[in-house]
């Protein structure tokens, strides 16, 4: 008799293990699944911004690679001519048309301004490669990758463009002078030589802002040229102040 009481005890403690474990796999199934709906909240959340995510500063490129390769099945591109037709598959059945214009040959995102290679191919005739890069930087001009200018820099740009260097003396061939030059022939300061130019009275050209002024040498011998030289040159006489006394000698 206590050998069948102590089995059905046995059994009875099975029994209640194995109920145990099954409310134990139960919870742990539910947990699970509140989990995922979070997450799933979490990421239906991004996905209905996902323009936020993808500027947020704190996002690394890795991170939007990842994000592409999460929205994004298949890429199916065809080139027809000079344009390059893309059709994107997104995940979920959607699909885009882009079309984008082909780059011709040598052409890549981190081209120069052609604005600037004009400018580089002006100052050019005017100055050597390290006064070019310090004009470029005073205008404000910089890089296809946004840097600054320096004399290898410019050097490269003229090379790839095939522009001449500067050549000493080349431009006093032309007759053309800069501003330093013009105030020394003038007898007059350089400030006094940016004031006639600043008033009209003497003809001058430049590029663009930061680039040097360029005189031609004819116009320092125009005779109203010549007369507003000498202007400067002459004494001023005091400005009349109404508070001065006089004194009678």
């Amino acid at each position: 008799m206590a050998g069948e009481l102590e089995a059905r005890w046995n059994a009875r403690l099975g029994d209640v293990a194995a109920l145990e474990d099954q409310i134990k796999l139960h919870d742990a199934t539910a947990a699970s699944h509140s989990a995922c709906a979070d997450n799933r909240a979490q990421l239906m959340s991004l996905g209905a911004d996902i323009e936020r995510a993808w500027g947020c500063p704190g996002t690394t490129p890795a991170t939007k690679k990842q994000i592409i390769r999460t929205l994004v099945e298949e890429i199916v591109v065809s080139v027809d001519g000079e344009t390059i037709e893309l059709i994107i598959h997104w995940q979920g059945g959607a699909h885009s048309a882009l079309a984008v214009r082909k780059n011709r040959c040598g052409q890549h995102r981190w081209k120069t301004d052609n604005d600037v290679v004009d400018l580089t191919r002006a100052l050019a005739r005017l100055m050597p490669d390290k006064l070019i890069a310090a004009a470029l930087n005073r205008a404000g001009k910089v890089t296809g990758r946004g840097n600054g200018w320096t004399q290898s820099r410019v050097c490269t740009l003229r090379n790839y463009h095939q522009i001449v260097v500067y050549r000493e003396g080349e431009r006093q061939e032309r007759g053309e002078l800069t501003l330093d030059e013009a105030a020394e022939v003038l007898a007059l300061s350089p400030s006094s030589v940016r004031r006639l130019i600043q008033e009209g009275r003497l003809p001058a050209g430049q590029f663009c802002k930061g680039a040097p002024w360029i005189i031609k040498i004819d116009d320092l011998g125009r005779q109203e040229v010549i007369e507003a030289a000498n202007q400067r040159r002459g004494p001023r006489p005091p400005s009349e102040n109404p508070d001065q006394k006089t004194l009678a000698l």
